[in-house]
């Protein structure tokens, strides 16, 4: 087998990972471990991780508040994280391996409506009458996604969306631009401007009159590249026919995904303030 090139590198997503023509993943960035779960002493939050398929290697992490009754019932709020869909633990699973396992995921949490799921918390915590979607970047376009299939699949019996917030989107426009060749990398089986996942505002507006919730917050950043796909995408649900209320927060002055990278900054914590209310609204 001729080798010659195949330390070749076909595409480079520095500084994130580079594909090699052989097939090799080289990860570039250093810190790529996860942070365990733990008990915070400071806020009272504890974290565990489960697993929700060993087949598709699937897992979850679960938060909970510190419970004084052990009765109470938690509006649950359901986040995808973002990374371009693949950045660091994913890149050879292209999509659509992330929403399929974004739904499988959620499918599982809606196995405890009954009380009667492998997981304790949500069986006795969680209230799927106040169920949420949220996402940043990628993991919003997923969250986006996991609201359309609930609004026209009967796949989540017994959970009840009321909302989705939407940190930082990541759509793509009509046109091609600087982030396509990632997109293009990252879901190679589709004409990304033509597919209604991607596309949101364009090939998918028809879809965003079933979307699966009654309310959604966009956020969007002045100085974030993908400010624009999230203003449009705002206005395309608007006109969509779709009955619920949107409302969308800019935040001057910011780039993308600034509350992760600066979570104790002023703009930061105005932000999660918002989140809390939206989720906490009629309550």
């Amino acid at each position: 087998m001729d080798s010659s090139n195949s330390n070749e590198v076909v595409h480079d997503f520095s500084p994130f990972f580079r594909i090699y023509k052989n097939g090799k993943v080289e990860r570039i960035t250093a810190d790529t471990e996860p942070v365990p779960p733990s008990n915070d002493p400071l806020t009272g939050v504890t974290t565990r991780d489960t697993v929700v398929s060993l087949e598709n290697s699937l897992s979850v992490r679960l938060f909970i508040p510190k419970i004084t009754d052990p009765a109470q019932k938690l509006p649950l709020l359901i986040y995808i994280h973002g990374g371009a869909f693949c950045i660091e633990r994913a890149p050879e699973h292209p999509l659509p391996a992330a929403y399929d396992d974004s739904w499988a995921a959620i499918q599982w949490v809606a196995s405890h409506v009954n009380g009667e799921g492998p997981e304790s918390w949500l069986n006795e915590h969680a209230d799927f009458d106040r169920t949420f979607l949220a996402g940043d970047s990628a993991g919003a376009n997923i969250a986006h996604n996991m609201a359309v299939r609930a609004g026209t699949m009967n796949g989540l019996i017994g959970v009840k969306i009321v909302g989705m917030v939407l940190a930082h989107p990541f759509f793509v426009s009509n046109e091609p631009d600087s982030l396509s060749p990632v997109i293009e990398f990252i879901f190679p089986s589709v004409r990304i401007y033509d597919d209604p996942r991607i596309n949101p505002a364009g090939a998918g507006a028809a879809e965003l009159a079933s979307l699966g919730c009654a309310r959604v917050l966009i956020f969007v950043a002045g100085k974030d590249e993908l400010r624009e796909r999230g203003v449009r995408y705002h206005e395309a649900l608007r006109r969509s026919g779709w009955g619920g209320v949107v409302e969308i927060v800019e935040t001057e002055g910011e780039d993308h995904v600034f509350h992760l990278l600066n979570p104790n900054s002023a703009n930061a914590r105005v932000m999660m303030e918002k989140v809390v209310s939206f989720i906490n609204h009629g309550h």
